[in-house]
């Protein structure tokens, strides 16, 4: 089966995808832009794709609730149809999904290999995070990914959406989150920018 258009996205939003896999479930979570926006209670810009992230347990159960959509695997650069029960691969870290239907990817499937217990970061293992602290909820119940931690994951690439994200949700990280990711930042990106407007954030703050 072959792909539609990598740019061919009309994502779902978070609300929408609640509503098939259940607001209280707690073996899935939004990660990225919009993990950031449930955390700020509004929309502070338009995202072009839904991310969310599932233990590799997970996975089939969440496509067995999403089976109007096809999955495809996207692995370097390259998008290819992933049948349902397939194997996971170790080095599979992604399955988007699209309504073939319409023509549309609705959501990208992130697959992480922490532990029921701890979060870990999958560039460094060594950095981990009790999934109680790592994984929130909104007032909705929607399940997201941490902000210090969506922007550590921003920090690596830093494009122009991910530096916006860094200054709105600068002002509202308190002195715990900001100290995480400074030293997150420090571990894996020494001299990153983001590192001076921690610790004049924090400095400000005292």
């Amino acid at each position: 089966m072959k792909p539609i258009p990598e740019d061919a996205w009309e994502p779902w939003s978070p609300q929408d995808l609640a509503s098939r896999l259940g607001h209280d479930d707690p073996s899935w979570y939004v990660v990225g832009g919009w993990a950031l926006d449930l955390w700020h209670g509004r929309l502070t810009r338009e995202h072009e794709d839904l991310e969310f992230a599932v233990l590799p347990d997970q996975v089939g159960r969440c496509r067995d609730l999403l089976s109007d959509l096809e999955f495809f695997a996207a692995r370097d650069g390259n998008l290819t149809h992933h049948p349902a029960k397939t194997a996971l691969a170790t080095d599979l870290w992604q399955l988007w999904g699209a309504d073939m239907t319409a023509g549309f990817w609705r959501v990208d499937m992130m697959i992480e290999r922490g532990t029921p217990d701890f979060w870990i970061y999958k560039r460094e293992p060594a950095i981990r995070v009790p999934r109680t602290a790592a994984i929130r909820r909104n007032s909705t119940g929607i399940a997201y990914l941490a902000p210090a931690i969506v922007l550590l994951f921003k920090a690596k690439h830093r494009r122009e959406k991910d530096d916006l994200d860094f200054r709105t949700a600068l002002p509202r990280l308190d002195a715990g989150e900001r100290a995480d990711l400074t030293g997150w930042l420090e571990a894996m990106h020494p001299g990153h920018g983001w590192i001076a407007s921690l610790r004049e954030d924090r400095t400000a703050g005292v």
